[in-house]
């Protein structure tokens, strides 16, 4: 499985896989994948040095990568506690009547509510990269799209590939216009924020319009045949996200959500505002279901929806009330039915690329 873009970041398979378990990234490079980590949850940068310094010793050499979260623009002088004060009494009464309703614990004295949105914050993301460029990341990932172009610049200076996701043609032309390098193509399918064009579709318009950047397809993708169909559409790779979720490497906290993905189907996902404001793909919850209640007050947009529902996200997540609990996860999450190693993962995927490449070239009569 290997392409222009594999080799020239020197990754035996086109396969790059976000995860934000560093555990996880070091699989995945060590596999002969393309590793990429997620930075949105680091709020403070010993923390994201740590983990950077665990991913140096554990991925014997082979290059990886970092995802971050950063809006093209600047907004100056906003801080989190203002933009909190934002959130309407109404809405935090919701939030509380649910956690009545299905008996959510409060979380222990001193617990603190885990990640409050911060990440998504500049300023945080800015800390990231002045620890990021100290390691010898090859690909800095923006999940909001291009990032400032001063960042672009930062990242070129240091001989780092930049990539951005994008859910239309129109969103990758700005990418190409901003001096993005890789293109990711994330179609309707995916986990987390998506647009509503799928990845059948998506991909080769994507490709069309930045011609001749690579093009990475993304969204429901999690099979071996899937990736040929990817490549086959003029992506230059894939990037995989949900299905990693459910390997043994992975550190979700909670063995009744790993049940719960296990158990669901490609019906079992939604694009619901709930969690931060924006449509994201995740699992259908009692949780999804009261915020997209028409009888409800509604979601606030991004980031008041986040800050709003980070501290009973933490509280449902802790005590693992199994009716609310639940994940961004795309609808491959029907064939997530194992808790696999990442090897084996790679080593699926394998065998289903090779099986997608003989069935063509018997359809091609070249077998």
């Amino acid at each position: 499985m290997q392409t222009e873009l594999s080799n020239a970041l020197g990754v035996e398979h086109a396969v790059f896989g976000f995860t934000p378990f560093p555990a996880v990234a070091a699989a995945i490079t060590r596999a002969g994948g393309f590793g990429v980590l997620g930075a949105v949850r680091y709020t403070a940068p010993g923390e994201l040095a740590r983990d950077l310094d665990w991913m140096q010793a554990h991925t014997d050499g082979l290059p990886y990568g970092l995802d971050v979260v950063m809006p093209a623009t600047k907004v100056e002088g906003v801080s989190e506690a203002d933009v909190e004060a934002m959130i309407p009494e109404e809405h935090r009464r919701y939030v509380e009547g649910l956690l009545d309703t299905y008996d959510v614990p409060p979380l222990a004295a001193g617990e603190a509510s885990g990640w409050r949105i911060t990440g998504w914050m500049e300023q945080v993301a800015r800390g990231q990269l002045d620890v990021a460029f100290d390691y010898p990341i090859t690909l800095l990932a923006n999940a909001l799209g291009s990032p400032p172009p001063d960042v672009i610049a930062r990242a070129h200076d240091h001989g780092v590939r930049v990539a951005a996701l994008a859910g239309s043609p129109r969103h990758a032309l700005h990418h190409k216009a901003a001096g993005i390098d890789v293109v990711v193509a994330q179609g309707y399918e995916a986990g987390g924020h998506t647009g509503e064009i799928a990845t059948m579709v998506l991909t080769p318009e994507v490709v069309a319009a930045v011609d001749p950047l690579p093009v990475l397809a993304a969204g429901g993708i999690g099979t071996g045949e899937q990736i040929a169909a990817g490549l086959a559409l003029g992506a230059q790779g894939v990037w995989l996200g949900s299905i990693w979720l459910t390997t043994e490497e992975a550190d979700l906290h909670s063995r009744r959500l790993t049940a719960k993905l296990l158990a669901a189907g490609p019906g079992d996902t939604v694009r619901s505002r709930a969690l931060t404001g924006k449509p994201a793909r995740q699992l259908r919850t009692a949780w999804t279901d009261a915020w997209d209640d028409p009888s409800g007050p509604g979601t606030l947009p991004m980031p008041l929806q986040g800050l709003l529902v980070a501290e009973a996200n933490s509280r449902i997540q802790r005590h693992e009330v199994e009716p609310l609990l639940g994940t961004p996860v795309g609808q491959i999450v029907g064939r997530m039915t194992s808790e696999r190693s990442v090897q084996a993962v790679f080593d699926d995927l394998t065998r289903g690329f090779e099986r997608a490449i003989d069935r063509i070239n018997r359809i091609a009569g070249r077998a």
